[in-house]
C-alpha cells in the first residue's frame, strides 16, 4: 500500500505542500497511487526523499538538485566542493554577525551603546566593562544598580563624553585644591565633594548624603577606587573621603 502523504510528511518533518510541489515539478512523483487517487510513496520514493532533503540541507537549489539525482554524468563531489566552499563562506559571515550580536547584547547589558572605536575615544585605556559582572553580583538588585542601568542605555557617544570631560574637569579643580593646601573639611573641598555628589545623581543614580559618604568610604576601602583617586592627586582617596564625610555632616 505504500506511504500517504500525510505520512511522508510527517517521517521527513517536510510539509504536505513541499510533496505536492516536488511532485509537480517531477523532482519526487510517489510511485503509486491509491484506489482514491491519492499518492502513495514506496521505499524508494523514500530515499529520494532523503537524498533531496541532504542537498537542500545543503543549500542547492531544487534545478541543481533535480541534476545530481537524476543526470548520470553529474559530478556530485565536484558540485559539493562548490558548494562546501559557498557554505564556509557563509560560516565565516555567520561568525562575524554573531560576535557582532553577542557585543551589542553586551554592551546593551551594560548601557554602553559605543562602538569599540568610540569607547576607546571616550574612555581611553580604561575599560568601562572590566568590572561589570563583580558590579551586578554585588549591586544588581539595588534600586541605584537598575536606575544607574537604566539611565546609561539612553546615552549616546556625546553624553558620555560630556560625562568624561566634567569628570576631568572636576579632579582638576580638587587637584588644584589640594595643591594650594585646603583642608578636607574647608569650604572649598566640601563644595568639590557635594559638587561629585550631584553629577552621581545627574548621571547615575540619586545619591544622598549617606550613601556618598558609604561611597567614600570604599574610595579608600577598595584599591582599585584608590589608585583612581592617586592617579589624580597623591593622597587624593583620603582627603576625598574625608571632605566627603565633613560635607555630609555639613548637611545633616
Amino acid at each position: 500500500m505504500g506511504y500517504s502523504v500525510g505520512q511522508v510528511a510527517g517521517f521527513a518533518r517536510v510539509t504536505v505542500r513541499t510533496l505536492h510541489h516536488y511532485d509537480e515539478i517531477g523532482l519526487l512523483s510517489p510511485s503509486g497511487r491509491s484506489h482514491a487517487g491519492h499518492r502513495r510513496y514506496d521505499d524508494a520514493d523514500l530515499d529520494r526523499l532523503q537524498r533531496i532533503l541532504f542537498y537542500r540541507e545543503l543549500g542547492f537549489p531544487l534545478d541543481q538538485v533535480a541534476v545530481l539525482i537524476d543526470d548520470p554524468d553529474a559530478d556530485p563531489r565536484e558540485h559539493l566542493r562548490r558548494q562546501h566552499e559557498l557554505l564556509s563562506a557563509r560560516i565565516a559571515e555567520l561568525q562575524k554577525m554573531a560576535e557582532a550580536v553577542e557585543h551589542a547584547m553586551e554592551a546593551k547589558k551594560m548601557g554602553i551603546n559605543l562602538t569599540p572605536e568610540e569607547r576607546f575615544e571616550v574612555f581611553g585605556d580604561h575599560d568601562p566593562e572590566q568590572y561589570a559582572e563583580e558590579v551586578q553580583q554585588r549591586w544588581g538588585n539595588t534600586d541605584a544598580y537598575r536606575q544607574s542601568q537604566a539611565r546609561a542605555a539612553r546615552y549616546t557617544k556625546a553624553d558620555w563624553q560630556r560625562m568624561q570631560d566634567e569628570a576631568t574637569e572636576w579632579g582638576a579643580r580638587y587637584r588644584a585644591a589640594m595643591a594650594d593646601g585646603e583642608p578636607p573639611a574647608g569650604e572649598r573641598a566640601m563644595d568639590l565633594a557635594e559638587e561629585h555628589r550631584r553629577q552621581i545623581g545627574q548621571w547615575h543614580y540619586d545619591c544622598d548624603h549617606e550613601m556618598h559618604r558609604c561611597l567614600g568610604d570604599m574610595y579608600v576601602a577598595d584599591e582599585r577606587f584608590t589608585a583612581y583617586f592617586e592617579a589624580i592627586a597623591p593622597g587624593m582617596a583620603e582627603h576625598f573621603r574625608d571632605a566627603i564625610h565633613a560635607n555630609a555632616a555639613r548637611n545633616a
